[in-house]
């Protein structure tokens, strides 16, 4: 039987809301509007970019929901040629658990709504691109909460929808879960509260890594 424990990185992996704030605050002062709420912007988290602007600006035209997508991969490219991007560390004892996970016999991918290039960089920065047999992100699926990423990530891992999991922070993956007929964890560290990650699916959150090894052990 071959076990896949898939992570989805912003909120579940890696605390980055402080360069994702950063980053559509200064999207949205080059359009000329003023900035989303805080709470708005994390709320969206894990959709890929499109999807993000159209959550945060429904009523705007597609055009500009395009325009604000690509700029906000630029935004992030400036501040990293500048050096100011915020280290976005590893919530505590994630590195354990992944190599917890490995160590009893479990492949691990990686489903974000981040870009191929951002995924890369962040694992690369942390040591840990090494842990992941399968990496999906939004450059070559639909936004979350369509199953694609999952689907290939069960592909790439031969695993069946029964043997998988997929861990995450915020609505979008559980439903993802959900739709790949894939058991969905919550994380209580990230984005979106407990009790909607049960609504939308979850069979359990952690409160700690420790708690979420054992919710993935089953």
């Amino acid at each position: 039987m071959v076990k896949l424990a898939v992570f989805d990185c912003d909120g579940t992996l890696i605390d980055s809301q402080v360069n994702i704030l950063r980053a559509m605050a200064s999207t949205f002062d080059r359009h000329g509007l003023a900035p989303p709420p805080e709470h708005a912007t994390r709320r969206i988290v894990g959709l890929s970019l499109v999807e993000a602007m159209q959550a945060l600006l429904p009523d705007a035209e597609p055009a500009l929901h395009a325009s604000l997508a690509q700029d906000y991969k630029h935004a992030f490219q400036r501040l990293r040629a500048d050096k100011t991007l915020d280290p976005e560390p590893l919530y505590d004892g994630i590195a354990d658990t992944l190599d917890h996970l490995r160590d009893n016999g479990w492949l691990l991918g990686v489903a974000t709504g981040k870009s191929d290039r951002g995924l890369a960089l962040a694992l690369a920065h942390h040591g840990i691109a090494d842990h992941f047999i399968t990496l999906q992100t939004a450059d070559r699926h639909p936004s979350k909460p369509h199953p694609s990423m999952l689907w290939t990530a069960l592909a790439d891992a031969g695993a069946t929808s029964g043997d998988a999991v997929i861990i995450g922070d915020t609505v979008f993956d559980m439903a993802m879960g959900a739709n790949a007929g894939v058991r969905a964890i919550g994380v209580d560290w990230g984005y979106h509260d407990a009790a909607e990650l049960i609504d939308a699916g979850a069979v359990g959150v952690a409160l700690d890594s420790a708690h979420l090894r054992r919710l993935i052990d089953g």
